[in-house]
């Protein structure tokens, strides 16, 4: 009896595959081109897209709860992403929105970055909500900078991600109660006054951009995995009811179940959030993590939810090799993904994660007079259309 050759085995198995591979080859070939059309297609498509910057000029009172711009993203809410031609052989993909908030030497701006085909939804639900601001084109801030390490100046940047499942939400406006418009202006707290705050102490020589990048969401386990905690919780509750029928979920637990119901509830959002910090470097604030880590702590939990940092830039570990040249590298990409205002799609496609309309709306809304910061212009009043029938 021959003896087992291990050499022999695979010399026969490695002839077996090369002999087949006019059956395997073509699937493989074929898959790849495939592939490399969809990301050829989409990037075509996206690079071709044509944007428009709008700046909102705020009232000097907006007197609308963060409810208002709940209302404007539920109106925005796109998921088309048209058929299986548009697809795969345009490159279609779903639209989405940036919505940033910007301080420019202490100068706060907020914008939104939409496609010139969205404008006009952009604007009519706005003004629906807001018919005291005044909208108008302006010129993108990020040109004015052509790269990241432009002469004289010093380059942050970071992403935040949620901390735990999408289904646990993050504090909203309706924790603060800001939704309740019989309470006295100055009682409350708007939990966006820490970066506000922070954007107008910005002196010359420094800049703070803040970007909210959203795209209707078509994942719907967020959903389910709400659904899961919330029936785990209440399986174990019914479990342990004592013989008089009481529940025993503790007050924490029950206030988790309310916030994830009502977080399940409404339209859903794929996102990523980013900011970056430029300043010259007699100007740069060391301090500029801790900073930016403290103003979304603003929107945390302990028993929901909470953001953390993620893709922060600053010097790798010295365990990299050229940890310096690898940080230039770094920065440069995070840099580009800002500009291009880019996380669902190539070149810098994201893990995102899921908020709700509620999270974003508190995240990024218009603030009332709670929010006094000395550089968030506000316009005095809004420029009236005269009368449509007025004699000429």
């Amino acid at each position: 009896m021959e003896s087992f050759s291990v050499q022999a085995f695979f010399s026969g198995f490695f002839n077996i595959v090369l002999d087949s591979a006019f059956l395997w080859l073509p699937v493989i070939f074929g898959y790849a081109l495939v592939k490399f059309w969809i990301y050829y297609a989409r990037l075509y498509f996206v690079s071709n897209i044509e944007w428009v910057l709008l700046d909102i000029k705020l009232p000097k009172e907006v007197t609308k709860s963060p409810r208002a711009m709940e209302m404007v993203l539920n109106s925005l809410y796109q998921m088309r992403d048209g058929n299986r031609w548009d697809k795969y052989w345009q490159g279609l993909v779903r639209a989405w929105y940036s919505l940033e908030i910007v301080s420019l030497e202490g100068k706060i701006h907020f914008y939104i970055y939409v496609q010139k085909g969205l404008r006009g939804l952009v604007e009519e639900q706005i003004y629906a909500q807001y018919p005291e601001v005044e909208i108008m084109e302006a010129e993108d801030y990020t040109r004015n900078i052509s790269a990241y390490n432009e002469e004289g100046l010093k380059f942050y940047s970071t992403e935040f991600a949620l901390k735990k499942d999408d289904a646990y939400p993050i504090r909203t406006y309706i924790d603060y109660e800001l939704h309740k418009l019989e309470n006295e202006e100055e009682q409350k707290t708007d939990p966006m006054s820490a970066l506000l705050e922070f954007m107008g102490s910005l002196k010359g020589g420094e800049q703070l951009w803040f970007q909210v990048l959203i795209r209707a969401t078509t994942n719907t386990e967020w959903k389910n995995a709400g659904a899961k905690i919330i029936d785990k919780l209440l399986k174990r509750d019914k479990e342990k009811e004592t013989d008089f029928g009481s529940m025993t979920l503790s007050p924490g637990e029950r206030m988790i179940v309310e916030a994830i119901e009502r977080n399940v509830a409404k339209l859903g959002y794929d996102v990523c959030i980013r900011a970056a910090y430029l300043a010259k470097e007699d100007k740069y604030r060391g301090t500029i993590r801790g900073i930016l880590g403290g103003v979304m702590e603003q929107y945390g939990s302990n028993n929901l939810n909470a953001f953390k940092l993620v893709n922060k830039t600053g010097y790798l570990d010295h365990f990299y090799q050229f940890p310096k040249t690898r940080e230039g590298w770094k920065k440069e990409r995070m840099f580009d993904a800002y500009v291009r205002r880019s996380a669902f799609y190539s070149p810098h496609k994201r893990k995102l994660y899921i908020l709700n309309t509620e999270e974003l709306a508190t995240i990024y809304h218009f603030p009332g007079a709670v929010i006094t910061t000395p550089t968030l212009a506000r316009i005095e009043a809004k420029k009236g259309e005269p009368p449509a029938a007025l004699p000429v």
